[in-house]
């Protein structure tokens, strides 16, 4: 039997190793850490459960595909239900909208609220589609490296249709053209956070990435969002695969320009296929350091990170759901803080994600677990101590201004998670939470491949590389790496 290694659990990982083992390799992954899933993970403070990391859940079919390969029904092992309201927009000016997941709902919505006729949103959402379904299989489902993608039907359908994707124009520019209303602009905007870019230089062709909220919904996984990790990772137990946790691969061995071993101390492990589920930036200079490594690829502009605050709240709002957006008054000043100056800008965009919605048991009764996401810049060397304190000051105003009434007193428990942790944790480079940015209309050519030109055998999945970040895209770059191995 051949046989497969796996750096790394992520949940790209974990779904490389499931399709690996559906081919009939041996799959043993190793782990650094002591868990399974990455970013995909979870943590309890005292009475309080929280998702460390991704907090949106959309295409829940990727996830069943999975179960599918070995004749399992999904339903059995893993369970979701989809979200009758995708997210609560707050402006400080007291506008408020509710997207409703029903299309008709939401149209009204912003017909009533916005005076916007139905039929310009209905238009517009209509052309990201049609965007989407040109270029979906090569974009995302198919290796954009490989010249045998490019000489494919649909490839040159897309091709014919080249002009429909607005690669010439920024997301904004689009947006501001198609939509008009300073609301739905910025609400459409911020679809560029998605895979950590700026609206202001993320190319047009873009707007596809709402598409995949708007049209397949949004989603809230049973037992909250490790469980997608969680289900995975007994799938692969289930089936044979070996995880080894605890475990830090040292290198990647080459000979003859072939993956031959994993180093781990003086072991040598070896495999007839590798595959790193680590960011890409140090496999190559971590676990590839005797390798040329690709100076373009890796030199490309990093995404956004984050700063997170973990909030156990005495009690519960009814005015929040389970995704809640409060957006700054500037946001083309946000961006340039996070992109330009790597700054803390003084008014950000604030997203509350409360899964105690819809978990029971994620917060005492009563109360809620919030989890506070700002969008910052990577970690340049900033004073995360210093920004976290003006953060926290800020984004306690923010909120407290929306709800309209005190709240601070109210937080049992914290933690709070900044850049450098995240890639402590992770060892996502500089804490970027996406690889490199999609601030080029280049950019997602420039990603990294899921296989290496110059060492065979060695092959890459996850958010870092092609077909980006995200639940949905990471385990499109595991079924990508299982189609391009023998």
């Amino acid at each position: 039997m051949k046989k497969a290694i796996v750096i790394g659990s992520g949940i790209a990982g974990i779904s490389a190793a499931i399709r690996l083992k559906h081919k009939g390799y041996q799959v043993d992954v190793y782990e650094s850490n002591s868990y399974p899933g990455g970013k995909l993970s979870a943590f309890q403070i005292g009475k309080y459960r929280f998702d460390a990391g991704p907090s949106l859940f959309t295409m829940p079919h990727f996830v069943d595909e999975l179960f599918q390969l070995f004749g399992e029904n999904p339903r059995d092992f893993f369970s979701y239900k989809r979200k009758e309201i995708a997210c609560e927009y707050f402006w400080i000016d007291g506008m408020r909208i509710t997207a409703h997941a029903d299309k008709k709902k939401f149209l009204q919505e912003i017909e009533k609220k916005l005076n916007v006729p139905a039929e310009q949103l209905d238009n517009y959402l209509n052309k990201a589609k049609k965007k989407y379904d040109l270029t979906v299989s090569l974009f995302l489902e198919k290796s954009l490296h490989r010249v045998a993608t490019f000489l494919q039907k649909d490839t040159l359908k897309a091709i014919a249709n080249l002009s429909l994707f607005e690669l010439n124009k920024s997301l904004d520019d689009v947006n501001k053209q198609q939509l008009k209303n300073p609301y739905l602009i910025q609400l459409y905007n911020r679809y560029a956070t998605y895979n950590g870019s700026s609206p202001f230089q993320t190319p047009g062709i873009m707007t596809l990435v709402q598409h995949l909220e708007s049209f397949y919904g949004t989603f809230v996984p049973e037992g909250g969002m490790e469980q997608i990790s969680q289900s995975l990772y007994r799938l692969a137990k289930r089936q044979g695969v070996q995880f080894y946790f605890n475990t830090k691969v040292d290198e990647i061995l080459v000979e003859n320009k072939k993956a031959t071993h994993v180093r781990i101390g003086k072991d040598h492990l070896p495999a007839d296929i590798i595959v790193s589920n680590m960011d890409i930036f140090p496999t190559y200079k971590k676990l590839l350091p005797k390798q040329q490594f690709p100076k373009k690829t890796l030199h490309q502009e990093r995404s956004s990170s984050a700063v997170i605050f973990y909030w156990g709240i005495k009690k519960s709002f009814p005015q929040l759901n389970l995704h809640n957006i409060i957006f700054s008054a500037d946001y083309r000043k946000e961006f340039e803080a996070i992109f330009k100056s790597r700054g803390l800008y003084e008014d950000p965009t604030v997203y509350i994600n409360i899964t105690s919605k819809d978990v029971p048991g994620d917060a005492p009764t009563g109360c809620e677990n919030w989890f506070v996401m700002i969008n910052t810049a990577a970690d340049y060397g900033q004073d995360w101590d210093q920004f976290v304190t003006q953060l926290r000051k800020v984004v306690i105003a923010k909120i407290e201004n929306v709800l309209s009434e005190s709240f601070e007193d109210l937080i049992e428990v914290e933690e709070i998670l900044t850049p450098p942790l995240i890639q402590a944790k992770t060892e996502s480079h500089l804490g970027a939470l996406y690889g490199s940015s999609s601030n080029n209309r280049m950019a997602a050519f420039w990603r990294h491949p899921n296989f290496s030109r110059k060492i065979k055998n060695l092959y890459f999945c996850g958010g870092s590389v092609h077909p980006g970040g995200g639940i949905p895209l990471c385990l499109l770059s595991a079924k990508i790496v299982s189609e391009q191995v023998p």
